[in-house]
């Protein structure tokens, strides 16, 4: 689809009726539909080819629709391949004055047949040469056939990412992934309101289909990521000021395809399309989210913001991921019960020595067995609690074993940090460390802070009062 924007100044209300007056100032043409997915794509560095259905004109050529639309392709560096169609290339004008659209009209007539199936030969022209089919359904007669499309690639094993459209999701059987809106999940599987209910439907549909995961996009509620393999995955969205949701789900899609094309994982895949869905969200109109853009809005949203992670496994996707970046995972660990100032330097020292810094905090048991039955003063939610509201900290995980090693050997930090008098040898987790190519660090600790001095003057105190 080709987008048009026309953009002016609304400066009163027309004598006609009572609708503004927009004086256009300047016209913009973008690419809309699968051509915005594709544009996304190239936008994060990977290669794209764009099939899609276009105008022809009587004489055999293309409609100017169709013309301008491969120019903005072949700007961005996206291969193109036609089917070309005399229902023409669907346009979508909007009229926008001070970052507000007023109105929104579309110039379309549906695919026919003929088109559609030759856009099929073109799946099977181009599928090998890629590592992912991405079909964005929009219901205009261009996937008449996407049956066949599927096929295709799953005969030569190429992974199928779908954004459905209608009632009818079992022309997607055999597909990789499906990424309905809650709308239109709902549609399909009935009212699922709550996360229990997205994930339980979300489970039947995946076995119905014969699918390996499926993502619901829930709007202000984030999404849901269901598959075959692995727990569900639930992500808030990142709560933003919205200029216009204008092709923010073919960001989200194109992200997505990206992230698991380059071999990442389904969650790390949908992390990143969480994130760009933010950045492209604050733009009006159809657009792209950079690769620079997306790496910034990733480190700006996980560093030093204290992230409790939920568990042991999610962390080690982070690490791996900030590894991926060229950024060093710093690991220390202690109760840190009564986090004190003493407590506050040490971290910030530790933090100094990379871009990164997780802490693991002992379990209330583990405190009891390293230090008495009256330890720990403050449990283990309000000392993570109190950890991630550092701003040196980004990382907080529990462990419940009497020292980290074994978290410690899964993680495998690129520096490992302990505070006191030890050898480096001594550090439990050390040589998991050495053997993985990472330091092991040993920091003094702050002379006259310690929790058990506190707790004793505490004591101390109280015991007078009552004398």
């Amino acid at each position: 689809m080709l987008d048009q924007y026309w953009n002016g100044r609304a400066g009163r209300i027309s004598p006609e009726a009572p609708v503004p007056v927009v004086k256009v100032a300047n016209e913009e043409m973008r690419a809309g539909g699968a051509a915005n997915v594709a544009l996304n794509v190239a936008a994060l560095g990977a290669k794209a080819c764009l099939l899609g259905v276009v105008g022809k004109l009587a004489n055999g050529g293309m409609d100017a629709h169709g013309q301008q639309l491969t120019q903005l392709m072949q700007q961005a560096n996206v291969t193109t391949d036609w089917a070309l169609s005399e229902s023409g290339t669907i346009c979508k004008l909007r009229v926008l004055s001070h970052h507000q659209q007023l109105i929104r009209m579309d110039f379309e007539n549906p695919v026919p047949a003929e088109p559609a199936q030759a856009l099929v030969e073109l799946v099977k022209k181009h599928i090998a040469d890629y590592d992912v089919l991405v079909i964005s359904d929009y219901a205009k007669g261009a996937l008449q056939f996407v049956e066949q499309m599927i096929a295709v690639a799953v005969e030569k094993s190429i992974p199928v990412l779908v954004d459905p459209k209608g009632l009818d999701f079992e022309r997607y059987r055999n597909a990789t992934l499906i990424k309905p809106n809650q709308s239109e999940f709902e549609a399909i599987v009935g009212e699922a309101s709550t996360e229990a209910a997205v994930v339980e439907k979300a489970t039947r549909l995946i076995d119905d289909l014969s699918l390996q995961a499926l993502l619901v996009t829930r709007s202000e509620h984030g999404m849901a990521l269901v598959s075959q393999q692995d727990k569900p995955y639930l992500l808030k969205s990142q709560a933003q000021e919205v200029y216009d949701v204008t092709g923010a789900g073919d960001t989200v899609m194109a992200a997505l395809a990206t992230g698991f094309a380059s071999g990442l994982s389904w969650q790390n895949s949908v992390h990143l399309a969480n994130q760009a869905a933010s950045v492209v969200v604050r733009k009006v109109g159809t657009s792209t989210v950079s690769k620079a853009e997306l790496d910034e809005a990733i480190k700006a949203d996980m560093r030093h913001k204290g992230y409790v992670a939920m568990n042991e496994d999610e962390l080690l996707e982070l690490v791996r991921l900030a590894q991926q970046n060229g950024e060093k995972v710093v690991f220390t660990n202690g109760c840190f019960d009564l986090l004190h100032s003493g407590h506050v330097r040490y971290l910030n020292e530790a933090a100094k020595l990379g871009e990164r810094l997780i802490i693991a905090v002992n379990s209330d048991e583990s405190v009891k067995k390293l230090k008495g039955d009256s330890r720990p003063i403050v449990g283990l939610e309000g000392r993570m609690e109190l950890l991630s509201a550092l701003s040196c900290v980004d990382w907080v995980v529990a462990f419940n074993e009497e020292t980290p090693e074994r978290l410690i050997c899964k993680l495998k930090p690129d520096v490992l940090v302990k505070g006191g008098d030890y050898k480096p040898e001594e550090i439990a987790g050390s040589a998991c460390v050495w053997d993985a190519g990472g330091q092991v660090e040993v920091l003094s600790f702050w002379d006259g802070y310690s929790t058990t001095k506190l707790v004793d003057k505490i004591q101390t105190e109280e015991n007078a009062k009552k004398l």
